[in-house]
């Protein structure tokens, strides 16, 4: 997700950055074609577009509307893995960096809606029926001992050119961010990337053509070791990645839409999303209008925005806007940070077969699961600054992980607790700047195991992802 280049020069200044000689001659790639390499992006960026604002009067319609998804079957991907499956429309001329960085100044609408109905006026339909939840005792439990963590090392670059995927070549994804998995089926993961770029891609940040907010790729990799191979992704037309979630694309009414976790129940699957108003010039932080629902009864080719199961943004300060939610034991626990780097985890649960009814989520207060005040007076069960959730349940450990950017330690930090709501452990670091420059998001693969925790980093400079693997003594 777009991010202030202020905060990236920030976080960056908290530590030195030390490339390793690997690095600096590059790396190679470990497929699908060895003579792929890639290295990171300099933190001197050698073009750089600055975004200046300017008011429009624009009339905003409401409810929103939907496009009709456009979808096609993708053809085969080549038999020789290095092989470009579409020339024609993913060459570019070499782009040759200018001497000294290019600095150009981005004129760019900021709109003021004046709301208006929309051309199908959104019908009167209550929503899911359902009682109120009850309320229940959840007491802290003792926290465990940080997480022993002994070893953590880059697998692959995963998006991108010189990623082991080609996204760029296959895909026409050529910068992307977050990877957000969950377990779509049994042995297939669903990999849901943010804001993506395509022809005339250049970092830092989502800078290019062919902006879409999101798009959502599958695997059915089981040997991480040498990185995670994608299968397939959501298309709209040849070697094209489809945008899952429409956005208005308007800034200060919706720019962008981002998921922020994703979840299966029986056929259905879910996203959390966030509605982004409007990326902020201010450090760590950017202005929602809610985080909400989205699901799919196709296997994630075409998706629906439940019009009931949201969290408004009152105020700017409220929780579950960022939201990493995780089924287990018959419920799905939502893990939720208000819109900025520096808030606070808070927590609710539903059971899994009325996700979407928001009368029966129960959020926790107090060592109480209650609906009583609603998600504004949920209780933290994990203390800021937080950032970027990811939370996995380990069902044969009984064990909850979750991993965030700590941005007051600028890294990638992991929790452990045996319930939920905790008490969470100490945060062990996984990885900092010093290693990955101007990173963010770690976010955990659902085949890790209880000794072995894969996830997913990004960064701004490069503005694509990486597969690191932990390794944690017990």
């Amino acid at each position: 997700m777009p991010v202030a280049v202020t905060l990236a020069a920030v976080v960056v200044a908290a530590q030195p950055v030390n490339a390793s000689a690997d690095e600096a001659a590059g790396i190679p790639g470990t497929g699908p074609c060895a003579t792929d390499a890639w290295r990171h992006e300099s933190l001197v960026p050698t073009e750089l577009d600055i975004p200046v604002p300017y008011p429009v009067i624009t009339t905003v319609p409401y409810p929103a509307p939907e496009p009709v998804p456009v979808r096609v079957e993708p053809d085969p991907l080549p038999a020789d893995p290095c092989a470009d499956p579409c020339p024609d429309l993913t060459d570019e001329p070499e782009r040759t960096p200018p001497s000294v960085p290019r600095i150009g100044l981005k004129p760019s609408p900021f709109h003021f809606g004046l709301p208006v109905p929309g051309s199908e006026p959104e019908p009167s339909v209550p929503g899911p029926g359902g009682r109120n939840a009850p309320i229940e005792p959840a007491p802290l439990v003792p926290a465990p001992s940080a997480p022993n963590v002994v070893e953590v090392t880059t697998v692959a670059k995963q998006t991108g050119a010189g990623s082991i995927n080609r996204t760029d070549k296959r895909w026409q994804v050529y910068g992307t961010d977050l990877g957000i998995m969950w377990e779509s089926e049994p042995g297939r993961i669903a990999v849901a990337f943010g804001d993506t770029v395509g022809k005339g891609f250049h970092p830092p940040g989502g800078q290019g053509e062919d902006w879409r907010s999101n798009v959502l790729a599958f695997s059915t990799d089981r040997d991480l070791a040498d990185g995670m191979t994608f299968d397939s992704m959501v298309q709209d037309s040849r070697c094209h990645a489809a945008e899952i979630l429409s956005s208005r694309k308007l800034d200060n009414v919706e720019i962008t839409v981002i998921p922020t976790s994703g979840f299966a129940v029986g056929p259905r699957q879910y996203l959390t999303y966030m509605s982004i108003r409007t990326w902020n010039s201010i450090p760590a932080t950017w202005w929602t209008n809610h985080g909400g629902i989205a699901y799919s009864d196709d296997g994630g080719s075409t998706w629906t925005k439940d019009p009931n199961t949201r969290w408004d943004n009152i105020f700017g300060v409220t929780n579950f806007q960022v939201a990493a939610a995780v089924p287990a034991e018959g419920y799905v626990y939502l893990f939720g940070t208000p819109n900025t780097r520096l808030g606070s985890v808070a927590l609710a649960r539903v059971p899994e077969g009325r996700v979407l009814e928001p009368d029966a989520y129960q959020y926790w207060r107090d060592g109480n699961w209650t609906h009583e005040g609603g998600f504004t007076a949920a209780t933290a069960v994990v203390h800021g600054p937080a950032a970027e959730l990811s939370v996995r349940y380990d069902a044969a450990a009984r064990r909850w992980q979750m991993a965030y950017l700590d941005t007051a330690k600028a890294a990638i930090v992991l929790r452990e607790s045996h319930t939920p709501q905790g008490a969470w452990s100490e945060s062990a670091r996984l990885v900092g700047v010093e290693e990955h420059a101007e990173l963010y998001g770690g976010f955990l693969h659902p085949w890790s195991t209880d000794e072995d925790v894969y996830f997913m980093l990004s960064t701004w400079s490069d503005y694509n992802t990486f597969l690191l693997r932990t390794r944690i003594e017990r």
